[in-house]
Protein backbone atom coordinates (compact mmCIF):
# COMPACT_ATOMS: atom_id res chain seq x y z
CA UNK A 1 0.00 0.00 0.00
CA UNK A 2 1.64 3.27 -1.17
CA UNK A 3 1.02 6.35 1.52
CA UNK A 4 1.12 9.92 1.61
CA UNK A 5 1.49 12.39 4.25
CA UNK A 6 -1.17 15.21 3.74
CA UNK A 7 -2.74 17.78 5.94
CA UNK A 8 -5.36 20.65 4.66
CA UNK A 9 -4.55 23.52 3.17
CA UNK A 10 -4.65 26.59 4.94
CA UNK A 11 -8.67 28.10 5.50
CA UNK A 12 -9.86 24.64 3.93
CA UNK A 13 -12.59 22.00 5.01
CA UNK A 14 -11.60 18.69 3.78
CA UNK A 15 -13.88 15.65 4.14
CA UNK A 16 -12.40 11.81 4.11
CA UNK A 17 -14.53 9.46 1.95
CA UNK A 18 -16.30 7.98 5.15
CA UNK A 19 -17.42 11.74 5.84
CA UNK A 20 -15.11 12.92 8.34
CA UNK A 21 -13.16 15.77 8.29
CA UNK A 22 -9.46 15.54 7.99
CA UNK A 23 -8.08 17.34 10.93
CA UNK A 24 -4.42 18.09 10.98
CA UNK A 25 -1.43 15.73 9.58
CA UNK A 26 -2.23 12.10 8.53
CA UNK A 27 -1.05 9.58 6.81
CA UNK A 28 -3.10 8.02 4.00
CA UNK A 29 -3.43 5.31 1.60
CA UNK A 30 -2.61 6.90 -2.11
CA UNK A 31 -5.87 7.42 -4.18
CA UNK A 32 -7.67 9.12 -6.91
CA UNK A 33 -9.65 10.14 -3.93
CA UNK A 34 -6.75 11.94 -2.43
CA UNK A 35 -4.52 12.63 -5.65
CA UNK A 36 -7.98 15.18 -6.93
CA UNK A 37 -7.79 16.87 -3.08
CA UNK A 38 -4.15 17.32 -3.96
CA UNK A 39 -4.89 18.98 -7.52
CA UNK A 40 -7.61 21.49 -6.29
CA UNK A 41 -5.30 22.20 -3.82
CA UNK A 42 -7.60 21.41 -1.01
CA UNK A 43 -4.94 19.24 0.79
CA UNK A 44 -0.89 19.94 0.80
CA UNK A 45 1.81 17.39 1.10
CA UNK A 46 3.66 17.35 4.30
CA UNK A 47 7.58 16.78 3.59
CA UNK A 48 8.92 14.33 5.89
CA UNK A 49 12.37 14.58 7.26
CA UNK A 50 15.21 12.01 7.18
CA UNK A 51 16.39 10.68 10.69
CA UNK A 52 19.97 12.60 11.59
CA UNK A 53 22.75 10.05 11.79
Amino acid sequence: MDTIKIKPAPDRRVRRPDGSLLEGEDTVERSSYWMRRLQDGDVVLVETKKGAK
